[in-house]
């Protein structure tokens, strides 16, 4: 696991106040040279620092408002043929393996509540799923974001804030 140094947490801070910010941009705001900032940034992707990105998209503008939670129980020994064919269900938006009572939690975009019973009857309909529960998201409170954490781990570094 890489460990980042107070000027890559900078520029992690930098990119997740702005993530279209130019190297330009972010050697302006550092106090770094162009050259230093494209070279740290393309050691932090050989090193897998970025996620793929994908830009954030308003479901809403799709037909899809409702965001529904849905645990997965599934038989152990077939979660990987069961990720592999939920990840087959474009309402899928996300899935995380869990501990605990469930298996798997889902993130399901719908249209409406019609919509997400027969998204609930594809999942129940692959060999191996046992059975799913629901919870309906009541409206985003806290978007994702990782500036704070980002913020914290460079502030724990000793350095101050740029």
């Amino acid at each position: 696991m890489h460990r980042f140094d107070p000027v890559d947490l900078d520029l992690l801070r930098a990119l997740a106040d702005d993530p279209r910010a130019s190297y330009v941009a972010l050697a302006d705001r550092l106090g770094l040279s162009r050259n230093t900032v494209q070279a740290r940034m393309t050691q932090l992707e050989a090193k897998g620092a970025f996620l793929s990105f994908d830009r954030r998209i308003d479901p809403h503008g799709l037909g899809y408002p409702l965001t529904a939670f849905v645990t997965v129980t599934v038989r152990q020994r077939e979660l990987p043929r069961i990720a592999e064919e939920m990840s087959a269900i474009p309402e899928i938006v996300q899935a995380h393996g869990m501990s605990g009572a469930a298996d798997l939690l889902a993130i399901v975009l719908c249209r409406d509540t019609d919509d997400l019973f027969r998204i609930d009857a594809e999942l129940l309909a692959i060999d191996g799923v046992v059975r799913t529960e629901t919870a309906l998201s009541m409206g985003e409170l806290i978007p994702y974001r990782m500036q704070p954490l980002v913020a914290q781990v460079r502030a724990r570094r000793g350095r101050p804030e740029a």
